[in-house]
């Protein structure tokens, strides 16, 4: 995990996710690359089109995010970490994506404006667009973490063999983190599966790797994301792994309404992995 990306809008979420990231790079004695994303109307970065006047005001704004990124730098969780200021004129998911790529980075870390839920947090926001389409695991943070050290990480599945990268991608992650791994099935009403049949199931998913690497679980539960919230609970589960759809998002995974309170008692992080 040697470049990690964090996008940030200087809000209390980005350095929440921040925070995370420092303790990564402090860990594997990585990179930081601090993308700021400044989404100007075009008039502004175009003095030809939009006449020159405008250029001094974009400036303004570029000169406003490096003292913010100076600010930043300040901070004792940063210090002896070498991160590098981006401030680039894109729209910030492309710009994102961009980047992640052009610096090849291992992880993507987020900080979530969402305040309703496991699903919600996602939902309409550059967070979500790069949880999507990104090639690269996303880690989203939602509260403070002072200790980002995980014991047990749950990496929920459908056990669809065509998914068995995703599992590679979390068998990696989670050695990366030195966490232990437990995959976990839901078994839901609408989905019913007996314990054998579900076994079986996941037997099959994970016939090509060492049983020894991961712990399986099959839970019953009224939907799958409330499976996958009590399960959480019940093994305090320092990190949730999922897998996401491109452009079908989360939606192929998450069916159905979530508890808005169980939900919000939820201050767990979750890594995405592209299917």
């Amino acid at each position: 995990m040697k470049n990690i990306l964090v996008p940030t809008d200087f809000s209390d979420q980005a350095e929440k996710a921040l925070k995370v990231a420092a303790q990564l790079a402090r860990k594997f004695d990585g990179d930081i690359y601090l993308l700021h994303m400044l989404e100007l109307p075009l008039q502004l970065i175009d003095p030809v089109g939009g006449g020159s006047q405008n250029l001094p005001e974009a400036l303004f704004f570029m000169k406003l995010a490096h003292q913010r990124f100076a600010h930043l730098m300040k901070q004792p969780y940063l210090e002896g970490i070498k991160v590098y200021e981006t401030v680039e004129f894109h729209r910030a998911f492309d710009g994102i994506m961009e980047i992640g790529k052009e610096k090849n980075c291992d992880l993507i870390v987020m900080g979530s404006h969402g305040v309703s839920g496991f699903q919600e947090m996602f939902i309409g926001s550059n967070t979500e667009k790069v949880v999507r389409h990104s090639d690269i695991p996303v880690l989203v943070i939602k509260n403070d973490i002072t200790d980002f050290e995980i014991e047990n990480f749950l990496f929920a599945t459908d056990g669809n063999p065509e998914h068995k990268h995703t599992l590679r991608k979390a068998m990696k992650f989670a050695e990366t983190i030195q966490a232990k791994l437990h995959l976990l099935f839901v078994n839901t009403p609408n989905n019913f599966l007996t314990s054998a049949e579900a076994y079986e199931k996941m037997k099959d998913f994970t016939s090509d790797f060492d049983p020894a690497s991961f712990e399986v679980h099959i839970y019953n539960d009224i939907s799958v994301e409330k499976g996958i919230l009590n399960f959480a609970n019940k093994l305090n589960s320092g990190l949730i792994g999922i897998s996401t759809h491109g452009r079908k998002g989360l939606a192929h995974f998450f069916n159905g309404s979530i508890s808005e309170d169980l939900v919000n008692h939820s201050s767990r992080p979750v890594v995405t992995f592209k299917i």
